[in-house]
């Protein structure tokens, strides 16, 4: 039965895809996963009739109907399911998926880096099943094809995936999992991450309305970090958030924050129009009366309207950079301001930056290849000097690259601090140390 499975496969994609965009382009709003699969019944329905339709005119077998409705139901599952990616994102140890072709490389939570074996069987199924799965992600279709080789999309599980196709010699896929969708800082010091003083120190920073950026390298668990801080905020307070792709998630827990307007980029359609940066999602939450604004990853021009976030009433906003040091977030932050329309010089651009930023919180692995994550430093932003931004380092990195307290806090800072509750003797050596 595989020719009618092939004929309903291609049928299925094709005309979903094209009822997505016509939904979309009818400004209807968000087609919810029931009436995706409702329409999806239909259009199979159609198909197989058009597959039996084929058969009597060429004279071939007309599959009987019981063995029809199993290769309908058999579709069905596979392209609402997730085909053999299933049983790796059901296993809690994996964090990260890596697909090159046929090829399957997983790393596990303790860094462990381990092969197995192929989720489709070809290529072709392997850009199909991405097609499927970003036709039916997020809040409007993102499609995959060569005329738009690249996609970025959540699954519904919250993983973010991204795929590419036609520039390079096999589609690749690139599943990153977040283990930890709710997370408070007693979670990340118990998981080693943190200390008890960190812990104590960032949660003042928040109470205090301190402005972070949470910065580090890929899969280093900025995002979490982002999350656990989060979740000190009051629930009384508005948050927007503005991501590439949706991966925060801090709108899906309604105890805790109960006010989130969580907004996503979009990509241009197919003829070139309509595309709504991170940027301009930034000066869209501006204006919507927000307490903090929460940008999930800086990576260009948006940096400039953060900055502007940060130093116009909206204090205690965040986000997070890719960044290989506390101090290198800096020269990351005025490489990407100089993307933007206003084309700020360097030390406009120092001045913009310090004044809006606070803290500069940093993550690496230790040395003990444990697997484990953990804050390296805090850096205080203090003053900009032309071409320099001023900052301590009140917590350095240790011989392990843990943080240990260093340069002391500005007085000022230590007092607004205080008054959030934090007790300064926590920034003496801590008596209870790191997690072992």
């Amino acid at each position: 039965m595989e020719p009618l499975r092939r004929h309903l496969r291609r049928e299925l994609s094709a005309r979903l895809s094209e009822r997505v965009r016509a939904n979309e382009a009818a400004e209807r709003g968000q087609w919810a996963e029931g009436e995706r699969r409702a329409e999806a019944d239909a259009i199979l329905a159609d198909a197989a009739e058009d597959y039996a339709r084929q058969q009597l005119t060429k004279g071939g077998r007309v599959v009987p109907p019981d063995v029809e409705q199993r290769v309908i139901a058999a579709v069905v599952d596979e392209v609402f399911g997730l085909a053999g990616l299933e049983p790796l994102l059901r296993d809690p140890d994996i964090e990260n998926i890596n697909i090159n072709g046929d090829q399957v490389f997983v790393r596990h939570s303790d860094g462990r880096r381990e092969r197995l074996p192929s989720v489709v069987g070809s290529d072709a199924e392997l850009v199909q099943l991405i097609r499927d799965l970003a036709a039916r992600s997020g809040i409007e279709e993102r499609r995959f094809d060569r005329g738009s080789p690249g996609v970025t999309f959540q699954l519904s599980g919250g993983e973010r995936v991204f795929a590419v196709m036609a520039v390079t010699v096999r589609p690749s896929v690139s599943i990153r999992r977040h283990r930890y969708k709710t997370v408070s800082l007693a979670e990340l010091r118990r998981l080693g991450t943190i200390d008890h003083s960190l812990e104590s120190f960032l949660a003042a920073i928040v109470r205090a309305r301190k402005n972070v950026l949470v910065t580090g390298g890929t899969a280093i668990g900025k995002t979490t970090m982002l999350r656990a801080l989060a979740a000190e905020i009051p629930p009384w307070e508005r948050l927007v958030t503005v991501e590439d792709v949706f991966e925060l998630g801090l709108d899906a827990d309604a105890r805790a924050h109960p006010d989130v307007v969580a907004m996503q980029a979009r990509e241009a359609n197919i003829e070139g129009q309509g595309a709504i940066s991170q940027a301009e999602l930034v000066r869209w939450a501006l204006r919507m009366s927000p307490d903090r604004v929460i940008v999930g990853e800086v990576r260009g021009p948006e940096v400039i309207p953060m900055c502007n976030a940060m130093s116009q009433g909206n204090d205690g906003s965040m986000g997070t950079l890719h960044a290989s040091s506390s101090r290198g977030a800096f020269t990351r932050l005025a490489a990407y301001a100089v993307q933007g329309p206003e084309r700020l010089p360097l030390e406009a651009t120092n001045l913009l930056v310090a004044s809006a930023l606070d803290f500069v919180v940093h993550l690496e692995r230790p040395r003990d290849e444990s697997g484990k994550r953990v804050v390296s430093s805090v850096r205080e932003v203090i003053d900009a000097d032309g071409a320099q931004i001023v900052s301590n380092e009140v917590f350095r990195p240790g011989p392990d690259l843990r943080a240990v307290p260093g340069v002391p806090l500005r007085t000022e800072t230590l007092d607004d601090l205080m008054a959030a509750g934090f007790d300064p003797e926590q920034l003496q050596v801590s008596a209870w140390g790191w997690p072992s």
